[in-house]
């Protein structure tokens, strides 16, 4: 194929199983694209330190692109980068999203804005089967946030396995597709050696989103 192409990058399981596939199907990966907070200093998704999501992309040798935004111009800075990657010649994004129709919808309207194919590798996918191949391919990464609507303290900080998995109150997502949990990919194929890591604190924060609606969530800070 040797289509040019950029990966929507949360750092998490299902972003790199997408970003897995899509090599396999001949895209020329180009860049990861994170948006950050207003601070530019931690991710938007899952406030993993820019530090963090570095050392990752190094890790599996993507070039990483941080733009901040906040709630309000989330869409224009977006649309921005993708102007800009456009121009570099890049044609598809690589997104990881598996069922939520309203993230498709608005990465297919950003992406068509600038004549940019949205490709969604694991969409409508079911998730033990997701959950197995990321751990088959040899995949490891921990889990870094957990909804508190969802799951306790003690799922924050542990390793994304078989085990995890099972220990999942009935009605939580495999794959966390509904925000119940959030992962950091450390090792796996795609990686030129596995990334050091170290949980320096496990801590709450309640951030209110733009809507209006609240949420309490636990967060591990990973630190090198």
């Amino acid at each position: 194929m040797n289509q040019k192409a950029f990966c929507s990058w949360s750092g998490g399981k299902d972003s790199c199983l997408a970003l897995n596939r899509a090599i396999k199907n001949g895209y020329e990966i180009t860049h990861l694209l994170t948006m950050c907070d207003e601070t530019g200093e931690r991710s938007r998704s899952h406030s993993i330190s820019r530090e963090m999501m570095r050392a990752q992309a190094e890790a599996i040798g993507f070039k990483l692109l941080m733009p901040s935004a906040s709630w309000q111009n989330y869409e224009t800075v977006f649309v921005e980068e993708l102007k800009w990657l456009k121009a570099q010649n890049i044609d598809a994004a690589i997104f990881g999203d598996i069922d939520l129709q309203a993230h498709r919808d608005w990465e297919e309207q950003v992406c068509a804005a600038v004549k940019i194919e949205a490709v969604l590798p694991l969409w409508n996918e079911n998730r033990l089967d997701l959950v197995n191949e990321f751990i088959g391919e040899g995949f490891r990464s921990v889990v870094i946030c957990v909804n508190e609507k969802f799951l306790p303290k003690e799922f924050c900080g542990r390793i994304f396995d078989e085990q995890f998995v099972k220990d999942l109150p009935e009605g939580v997502d495999a794959c966390g597709e509904n925000g119940e949990f959030h992962t950091f990919v450390f090792d796996g194929k795609l990686f030129k050696n596995p990334m050091p890591y170290k949980i320096d604190e496990i801590y709450h924060h309640a951030p209110v989103f733009p809507s209006g609606d609240a949420a309490s969530f636990y967060y591990a800070k990973l630190i090198l």
